[in-house]
């Protein structure tokens, strides 16, 4: 069964939800037959690439709300990230174009250390004093390296704007066809959609819901027909 999930590092809920989605997995008796698979999606994507400001600021120009309600949504977001056990900043974080990022995590992906590297880039931008906007490309080889890459090869992507742009402009139409508006998004096996960080209560649910639809391919099997092999085709017998 494949599980899909929309998310952008700029995204605090994506950051929740994969946590309590993990926790949903973690316990679930089939996990070892779940591949995850993260989809590009930007929040911002009219964002300049250096154009990066504080996340109040930026929340109380998108939001129109005042920077007292813009801090204590920090705070709330920062209890319901320690109750899944994860470190938050809740002050002093900045915001910014997320489409390197994404195409990291495309490289990421071809080398199998996908979910290292997103892990690593939510930490750097929620969990840790040291921007992931506002040093520079060095700054994301650095992360990529932590996650276990090469650091030539994420330098090389970085240095090619054209290097996986069209993967992360392909999921982010996938996106928008599937109607999803808003991240975190999880799709099971193309059949259940869930939106939002929710309970990990709701993605035990939904994972054995598709699992029991998951069934494996019956095989029917009348005995003597051709076929071909490794070892070659069958030869018709008289």
């Amino acid at each position: 069964m494949r599980v899909e999930i929309w998310s952008d590092i700029a995204c605090p809920w994506c950051y929740v939800g994969k946590a309590r989605f993990e926790k949903a997995l973690e316990a679930f008796p089939h996990r070892d037959g779940v591949e995850v698979v993260h989809r590009s999606f930007e929040l911002d994507p009219g964002r300049a690439k250096g154009d990066v400001q504080p996340v109040l600021k930026m929340l109380t120009k998108k939001y129109g709300m005042s920077e007292a309600q813009a801090q204590a949504g920090e705070e709330n977001l920062g209890a319901q990230a320690a109750a899944e056990g994860l470190e938050y900043r809740t002050k002093d974080r900045d915001h910014g174009n997320t489409f390197d990022m994404h195409r990291l995590l495309h490289l990421a992906k071809e080398q199998g250390r996908q979910n290292e590297l997103i892990q690593t880039l939510y930490k750097a931008n929620f969990a840790e004093e040291r921007s992931v906007f506002s040093e520079g490309e060095e700054r994301l080889v650095e992360l990529a390296v932590e996650a276990g890459l090469e650091a030539e090869d994420a330098r090389k992507v970085l240095a090619d704007p054209t290097a996986y742009a069209d993967d992360v402009r392909a999921d982010e139409r996938e996106a928008a066809e599937l109607g999803a508006n808003g991240v975190p998004f999880f799709v099971l096996d193309r059949k259940y959609g869930i939106s939002g960080a929710q309970p990990a209560e709701v993605f035990t649910q939904a994972l054995t819901q598709a699992w029991g639809e998951h069934s494996p391919l019956k095989l029917i099997d009348e005995g003597g027909a051709e076929a071909c092999g490794p070892d070659g085709c069958a030869v018709p017998q008289q």
